[in-house]
């Protein structure tokens, strides 16, 4: 009988060493291009869902910090968009709910000035009229309430650019004064203050029926 010759043992060994390092070796080439592909689109599928949360936190930020370059209906428009991206963030969801709060503050604003009766006087603004104003606008509960109270108040003027003196001493005929102002930079601190110190001393009023300048004195309680 012919005998058969094995190889050696060694020989075998190295012979399936190699056949696993080929396999191996074409399971990373296969496996490579298809892994590095997943994590480049799965950084550019985070840059870009930041992208979008950074857009959506700008936007309505520029909602709740607005000072009344936009209408209501914009600011509504710009929480409505970013609804609709559909964001997993906990502070842009903050955001929206701040955002829907100043909206429904100034749809509520806007109900009360509609519903306000309108005065039957064509005639020029009293001065008790006036005085009144500047106190709701102090005492607004809100941003919106008191920048929907300057807007009235503005229509009484000019323009929102119509001097305002305020008298602060009299003595001998003399009159002195602070630092001369403007309406809008008078109503705005009111706004900001929540403080009326001062009432009307004088307007004049131009052919309109409009003031052209106010002077205001102190208020002794």
């Amino acid at each position: 009988m012919q005998s058969i010759n094995f190889p050696p043992r060694s020989v075998i060994f190295r012979r399936m060493n190699y056949s696993w390092i080929v396999l191996l070796l074409f399971t990373v080439v296969a496996i490579g291009p298809t892994g590095c592909k997943a994590k480049k689109e799965a950084r550019a599928a985070e840059k870009a869902r930041l992208e979008r949360v950074a857009k959506a936190r700008a936007d309505l930020l520029s909602v709740i910090n607005d000072q009344g370059s936009m209408s209501t209906d914009e600011k509504e428009a710009v929480v409505e968009g970013v609804k609709d991206m559909n964001l997993q963030d906990a502070e842009i969801q903050t955001l929206i709910d701040r955002a829907e709060g100043i909206i429904a503050d100034e749809r509520a604003a806007a109900r009360r000035e509609a519903e306000r009766p309108v005065a039957t006087d064509s005639g020029p603004t009293s001065e008790s009229d006036l005085n009144n104003l500047f106190r709701r606008i102090a005492t607004a509960r809100g941003n919106s309430d008191a920048n929907s109270q300057i807007r009235s108040a503005i229509d009484m003027f000019a323009s929102s650019e119509t001097p305002v003196l305020i008298i602060i001493s009299q003595s001998g005929g003399q009159t002195d004064y602070d630092e001369p102002t403007t309406i809008s930079k008078y109503l705005n601190y009111l706004k900001d203050t929540k403080k009326s110190p001062n009432e009307v001393y004088n307007m004049v009023f131009d052919a309109n029926g409009k003031i052209k300048e106010l002077e205001l004195i102190k208020r002794y309680n």
